[in-house]
């Protein structure tokens, strides 16, 4: 029997933990989907925002930010409407206001893949943390990369939020240890 990381108890999560989650992402709509999921996910489980994720896809154009950059109120009305979404309107006007500056960045930088990766110099730190309850909620480089996102007009993308998304997309890997995910990266 393979040992995960701690919080990889469901099986919904446990897939994500297996395939997903410290795997250095280098695709925008991905790196896009991210952000939106990782704001929506403040003050909620990650369990749960999981669970809506192919809904997210489908209300949210597949995380397309040329499309969701364009969405107005009527589309924001059937979203609030929406129990398939987390309905907070701060989130959802986010989500719409994180695509344009998404845009604004690709436009500068080329791609957001070249920005965002930036701020830990191109490739994944490795971290070696026994238990999961060593790992930070926030470091430097998630503070550095709140700042920017926050400068550039970006919404719910504090630090903490940040870190997270570091995790998900692999800028950062924090598999423990003893998970066999730690043991299979050297």
């Amino acid at each position: 029997m393979k040992t995960r990381c701690a919080w990889a108890k469901s099986e919904l999560m446990v897939c994500y933990h297996d395939e997903e989650w410290g795997v250095p992402e280098h695709d925008d709509r991905k790196l896009f989907e991210f952000i939106v999921l990782e704001g929506a996910q403040a003050g909620l489980s990650w369990n749960t925002i999981l669970q809506k994720r192919e809904h997210y896809r489908k209300v949210f154009d597949q995380f397309d930010p040329l499309l969701v950059a364009k969405y107005e109120e009527r589309k924001v009305e059937q979203l609030l409407a929406d129990p398939g979404i987390v309905r907070n309107r701060l989130k959802i006007a986010s989500t719409i206001t994180n695509a344009k500056a998404f845009l604004a960045v690709q436009k500068e930088f080329g791609s957001f893949d070249k920005y965002i990766w930036q701020f830990v110099g191109g490739k994944p730190i490795l971290n070696a943390w026994p238990t999961t309850k060593e790992i930070p909620a926030r470091t430097a480089e998630s503070d550095a990369m709140s700042k920017d996102l926050l400068k550039r007009g970006f919404k719910f993308v504090g630090s903490t939020i940040c870190y997270a998304f570091m995790q998900a997309t692999g800028m950062v890997n924090d598999h423990t240890t003893d998970c066999f995910k730690f043991k299979k990266r050297k």
